[in-house]
């Protein structure tokens, strides 16, 4: 009876033995798992600030390791490194390779990084349909640049039946998150009445908010709203505003919206200086309408010197992008001998193709010519 109880003691002090073993074991085995990943961390982002710092080869040296260990964020940042030549030389097909082991896993960065890959045809053939697909997946998860893009794909078209719904949706969640473009793109949806009901007071509300970031489009597209008085109450002096922030940027309508406001004194004091100057930032930038305002200062003196050989520079520059109004312009310099010899023949062909596109004033032109032979 006796060495039956010690028997019973003595398996009983193995088993607490065996069991304070096992639990030493497992605290062993947490403590190098959780040291581990306190290394690959600490590796990754150092590895992530010496790339910040273009000191790409330390870079590469602490990245490339996480990344064959199926670390999703190395093999995402080590996918970028190749596709953009930094710390290794060049490679399309390896930044495809390490971009989607990383998008296979679920990173959210490299499944915007691939759905890229595929719509510039970067180490794969081009495919819409494979951009739209790792896209959704990124905006499913929701990034916004991924979101905005599936916006763009059904906008356009591309890789999915076009759908104004759809650009709708998407783009509201996209710029729910402050994405710029997504905003403006959404005030023009409101604007245009295409996937929503048309909304001037919410276009005005989306086109605001980019314009606060500094999205030029936007910024002309509130001018156009307060010159207007489109879901804002009508001010010129807002309109000035924007328009400028947005000429400032080099929107060329814009800029030419700006002389116009110079010209007629609206929200700003008239001033033909001003003016000139707007029309010549817009006209060096190919702008025909603007060409064509240039041309008029010039012949006319208005805010520079009258200098008809400027004058018809600029007509001329106009004229030949089909402008019918600088068409028209350039038939009366020919006809009148202003900066070069008088040319019936030079006038009359410039008057036709200002009146086929329905020019009253050139097709009056025209007849006065033909009386006069």
């Amino acid at each position: 009876m006796v060495q039956v109880e010690l028997s019973r003691f003595f398996l009983e002090g193995q088993v607490m033995k065996a069991k304070r073993i096992v639990c030493l074991l497992i605290f062993s085995f947490l403590f190098l798992f959780s040291s581990s990943s306190v290394v690959f961390g600490d590796d990754l982002q150092d590895g992530k600030d010496a790339f910040k710092r273009k000191d790409y080869k330390t870079a590469y040296k602490l990245i490339a390791p996480l990344a064959k260990q199926g670390v999703a964020d190395a093999q995402n940042y080590l996918g970028y490194m190749y596709g953009e030549g930094r710390g290794v030389p060049q490679d399309y097909k390896k930044s495809v390779k390490w971009h989607r082991l990383a998008a296979e896993q679920g990173f959210i960065k490299a499944q915007y990084n691939l759905g890229v890959i595929y719509a510039k045809g970067r180490g794969v053939p081009q495919d819409d349909k494979e951009a739209f697909k790792w896209w959704q997946l990124s905006a499913k998860q929701g990034d916004a640049k991924a979101q905005h893009n599936l916006g763009v794909m059904y906008v356009l078209g591309k890789g999915v039946p076009q759908d104004d719904k759809e650009v709708v949706k998407w783009w509201r969640l996209a710029a729910e998150q402050g994405h710029a473009e997504a905003q403006n793109n959404l005030g023009l949806m409101y604007g245009n009445g295409r996937g929503v009901p048309q909304d001037d007071k919410e276009a005005a509300k989306w086109y605001r908010l980019a314009a606060e970031q500094g999205i030029a489009r936007a910024q002309f597209n509130m001018g156009v709203m307060y010159y207007n008085g489109q879901g804002v109450p009508q001010d010129d002096k807002e309109a000035v505003k924007w328009y400028r922030l947005a000429a400032e940027q080099g929107v060329t309508k814009a800029q030419n919206n700006l002389e116009y406001m110079y010209a007629k004194g609206r929200g700003v004091p008239q001033d033909d200086k001003e003016k000139f100057k707007w029309y010549w930032v817009a006209a060096e930038q190919g702008l025909a309408v603007a060409q064509n305002n240039l041309g008029l200062m010039y012949a006319k003196g208005r805010g520079v010197s009258q200098d008809d050989k400027e004058a018809l520079k600029w007509y001329r520059l106009a004229a030949e992008q089909g402008y019918a109004k600088a068409q028209f312009n350039l038939g009366v310099m020919y006809e009148n001998g202003r900066g070069f010899p008088q040319d019936d023949k030079e006038a009359l062909k410039w008057y036709r193709l200002a009146a086929e596109q329905g020019l009253a004033e050139a097709i009056k032109m025209i007849k006065r010519l033909e009386r006069v032979k």
